[in-house]
């Protein structure tokens, strides 16, 4: 098994929190604070530089109001973004 942080799969859900991110009209420094990190936080996120665990991707999901079924279901191929 491959290091999932640089899977494709794993950069289409982190680009579907991005995407997310800027549909809601939040910069980085926004969503970090809402999170309560630094900024920094989220543009590693972002850049795929660090790896979301499972809990961290759920309070990520919740910051913008996204279901975290969604993304599993991205990564599945069962729905688009």
């Amino acid at each position: 098994m491959s290091r999932t942080l640089h899977t494709p799969e794993y950069r289409r859900l982190i680009e579907w929190l991005k995407a997310a991110r800027i549909e809601r009209g939040l910069t980085m420094r926004e969503l970090a604070s809402e999170l309560g990190v630094p900024h920094s936080y989220v543009g590693k996120v972002e850049q795929c530089e660090r790896k979301l665990d499972v809990l961290e991707y759920v309070y990520y999901c919740k910051a913008l109001n996204e279901d975290p079924l969604k993304g599993v279901k991205i990564l599945s191929g069962k729905v688009s973004k």
